[in-house]
C-alpha cells in the first residue's frame, strides 16, 4: 500500500455513517442527523486550505488511561476554530455524571470531585450535546490517541454507535518544524501560551487551540497548505 494511504489509514477515522439513532423518539432529529451523516460521508478534507479548514479542538480529563480497562471520562471541553481564527464565544463544556468518582490524585490534579460528578449529566446526553456541536467537522487534540481511544469506547458504549469522526493530532504538526516538542506544556511553552487552569478540559482546550493556529502559521510558512501535504510529508519521511 502506499504509504500516505497506509498513515491515513492507521491515524486517521475516515468520515462515516453512525449516528442517526441518536434521536429515536424524534423523525425531524433524525432526519437531521441523517444528513449529517451524508455530509460527513461526502466530505474529504484532507484537499482543504488550512485557512478555510474548521475544527473543533476539544480535551478529555479521565480517571485515568485505560478506557477498556474501566476507566471513564470526566469532562469534555472543546473550541471552535475556522482558519486561524479561534472562536472564543463557541465553546462547550461538561462534566459526565458518575456515581463513583475519581481518585484522590486525579481529584487534586483536575478539581473534580465525586458530588460534582453526581449533579452532571448522563454519558449519553453529554455525548449528544457533544455531537451536536461539532457536527461535521475534524476534531483536533494534543496526543490524540487518549481522546481517540476513549470517544471510541464511550460512543459505543452510550450510543451504541462507532465513533467516525477524524481526529488529528497537533503533535504531528509541531514535529514538522520541532521534533524535541512533545508534551501540551512543552508545546505551549515553546510559542509562549498560557493556559489558564490545567487539567481543565475547556482550559486545556483552549491552549491547545491557540497551539493549533501557531502551528498552522509555522508551517504554512514552509509550504504546507493542507492536512495532506502533512500526512505526506509524514508518511513519507518515517518510511525513509
Amino acid at each position: 500500500m502506499n504509504p500516505f494511504f497506509q498513515f491515513v489509514k492507521d491515524l486517521s477515522d475516515r468520515l462515516g455513517s453512525g449516528f442517526s439513532s441518536l434521536n429515536q423518539n424524534d423523525p425531524s432529529k433524525i432526519a437531521y442527523m441523517r444528513n449529517l451523516e451524508r455530509e460527513m460521508k461526502n466530505r474529504d478534507v484532507l484537499d482543504i486550505p488550512f485557512d478555510e479548514l474548521n475544527v473543533v479542538v476539544f480535551d478529555l480529563e479521565t480517571t485515568g488511561f485505560y478506557p477498556y480497562k474501566g476507566d471513564e471520562i470526566l469532562s469534555i471541553g472543546a473550541v471552535k476554530v475556522q482558519g486561524t481564527n479561534i472562536l472564543d464565544e463557541e465553546t462547550f463544556y461538561s462534566l459526565v455524571y458518575s456515581d463513583t468518582g475519581p481518585s484522590k490524585e486525579v481529584e487534586e490534579l483536575t478539581g473534580i470531585t465525586r458530588e460534582m460528578l453526581k449533579e452532571a449529566d448522563s454519558l449519553h446526553d453529554v455525548l449528544k450535546g457533544f455531537y451536536s456541536f461539532i457536527r461535521s467537522d475534524v476534531l483536533v487534540a494534543h496526543h490524540a490517541n487518549h481522546e481517540k481511544q476513549f470517544m471510541n469506547h464511550a460512543t459505543w458504549l452510550a450510543l451504541r454507535k462507532k465513533f467516525q469522526h477524524r481526529i488529528v493530532d497537533t503533535n504531528f504538526l509541531t514535529k514538522i518544524a520541532h521534533q524535541e516538542l512533545s508534551s501540551l506544556d512543552e508545546c505551549c511553552a515553546h510559542y509562549d501560551i498560557s493556559i489558564e487552569q490545567r487539567h481543565h478540559a475547556l482550559d486545556d482546550a483552549k491552549a491547545t487551540a491557540k497551539l493549533w493556529v501557531e502551528c498552522i502559521r509555522e508551517i504554512k510558512s514552509l509550504n504546507f497548505m493542507n492536512l495532506q501535504d502533512v500526512y505526506t510529508y509524514l508518511a513519507t519521511s518515517s518510511s525513509r
